[in-house]
């Protein structure tokens, strides 16, 4: 074993060795699944790999494993779907992209790559152009229950809200949903094939487009893979600038969440005052930054533009204002009795299930999962602030709900700290960046959970491989199990209690 990556352990294994490896490095289940991945380094000398990256929270780092597969050999290796059911997805999308085959997988569907792509193509393959056109066909087989009584409703992939397509079947007895399949991807954008030798400077806008409602948890993640690469210390008042946007971004998405989960049930006051104090909060983040989505704050090395006094001031004003607002939800909800009922013991998901899913954010939090990575993995200026991660039990669309309220209330407090900070500290926003052949993790936490970066450079400082791991892309698994036993009226709700993510898978 060799230190790597972020100060973790990397081991690199032949294929065959992959799942027994696996299984110490998770240590029982004690270390995360954090990301799964492919790369195809033929353009380096070397062959395809599969890394497999877990979390170390007592280390504050990252683990890896790396099985090492020779071109001219059979690309294949031992699932680890049935070890470690995390792994699902990620399995299915190496498959998909580079034609490593998971042997023994449970559902080897294709997962990104749907109808109308032919059969052999793996567009992370090297050998592909970014420029390629193809055409062609393959099946697509969607999962449902079958049997005397059952029948199936589909939902989508065209929805009648402005989100992105996604189709859903549901298998059903009676009112009750036994089982769902969800089919994503609809719209994959080829981003990570996109920023295939651009330089990080170039790359970076569209590391802020990944997602509209996390543009600086997904930059700050890109950066400070970026930055570890290049042996880059930004200065702490950059960090602290960093930490500060992260956590008006969280209040924002916290806030709009909040109003949002009432439209599943059409609670009209509930969603008008939600969308009213977001609405507040957007045009707070359009002072910042110059945009509603705070892009173009944090670029490789720091700040690009910094919170001036007056600002500061504005901010804090603010976020009072915001607090007084959702202390108002908050009771308006709590008085609600039919409200109350639709969402406990609605849409469960289990501590275990959340553990075996990996899953992160609220999500997992509100299952009793305590997974945040401003605390486990101790970036920006988190470690000098006073907070706690709040968890809740029951694993409902309740416990979602209040999980939200509660984060927002460390929030709150994290936000004036930060200000505090902001006033005593001073230093450069930017310090030069000149990049060099590596590769690095990144990992920021954002209001769905924690969004995980892997970046790989050239000898020319030019990104050889990137790979983008959203706080939605775990989780969505987990929302086909939360909705088994409940009717399809609850489905609005349970899905929104989420708050999942499309654009973000689609990268």
């Amino acid at each position: 074993m060799n230190k790597f990556l972020s100060g973790g352990v990397k081991l690199t294994v032949k294929p065959e060795e992959l799942r027994g490896r696996v299984n110490i490095i998770s240590d029982g289940g004690r270390h995360p699944l954090t990301a799964m991945f492919g790369r195809d380094e033929t353009n380096n000398g070397g062959g395809y790999a599969v890394y497999v990256v877990f979390e170390n929270p007592e280390k504050h780092s990252f683990d890896t494993v790396k099985a090492v597969f020779d071109p001219e050999d059979e690309l294949s290796y031992p699932s680890l779907t049935k070890i470690n059911p995390g792994a699902v997805w990620y399995e299915r999308e190496i498959h998909d992209m580079f034609g490593i085959v998971p042997e023994g997988h449970p559902d080897l569907r294709p997962l990104v790559l749907h109808e109308s792509f032919p059969v052999g193509y793996h567009p992370l393959r090297k050998n592909v152009s970014k420029t390629q056109q193809v055409r062609g066909q393959r099946e697509f087989p969607i999962a449902a229950a079958r049997g005397e009584g059952l029948f199936q409703v589909p939902v989508g992939p065209i929805h009648a809200g402005i989100i992105e397509p996604g189709h859903f079947r549901f298998s059903q007895a009676g009112e009750s949903m036994l089982q769902l399949d969800a089919k994503l991807f609809f719209t994959h954008r080829g981003i990570e094939k996109s920023m295939e030798g651009l330089a990080p400077q170039r790359a970076l806008p569209m590391a802020e487009r990944v997602c509209g409602a996390c543009s600086i948890a997904n930059t700050w993640s890109f950066c400070q893979a970026v930055e570890k690469i290049c042996d880059v210390k930004i200065s702490r008042r950059a960090e602290i600038i960093r930490t500060l946007l992260s956590e008006i971004e969280r209040i924002t998405n916290h806030v709009g969440d909040i109003g949002n989960i009432p439209a599943g049930v059409g609670f009209q006051p509930a969603i008008s005052l939600g969308a009213r104090l977001k609405e507040v909060l957007m045009r707070l983040q359009e002072r910042i930054a110059g945009n509603r989505f705070l892009r173009g704050m944090i670029v490789p090395g720091g700040m690009a533009m910094d919170i001036t006094p007056e600002l500061a001031d504005d901010i804090l004003a603010k976020i009072d204002d915001t607090e007084n607002g959702v202390k108002d939800m908050a009771v308006l909800f709590a008085q609600q009795e039919n409200f109350q009922n639709r969402i406990n013991t609605t849409g469960i998901v289990r501590l275990q299930t959340a553990k075996d899913l990996a899953m992160v954010g609220v999500g997992a939090r509100a299952s009793g999962y305590a997974h945040d990575s401003r605390k486990d993995m101790d970036y920006g200026v988190y470690s000098s602030l006073d907070f706690k991660v709040r968890t809740q039990t029951t694993g409902d669309v309740a416990a979602r709900l209040k999980q939200r309220f509660d984060e927002l209330e460390e929030s709150f407090g994290m936000v004036r700290q930060l200000a505090d900070m902001l006033k005593k500290t001073d230093g450069e926003l930017t310090v030069p960046v000149n990049c060099k052949a590596g590769e690095a993790y990144g990992i920021s936490e954002s209001a769905r959970g924690s969004n995980f970066w892997y970046v790989a450079l050239d000898e020319a400082g030019a990104i050889d491989r990137v790979f983008i791991r959203s706080a939605s892309y775990p989780n969505w698994p987990a929302l086909t199990i939360a909705v088994q036993g409940d009717i399809i009226p609850d489905f609005p709700l349970i899905n929104k209690s989420f708050e999942l993510c499309y654009a973000c898978i689609d990268r």
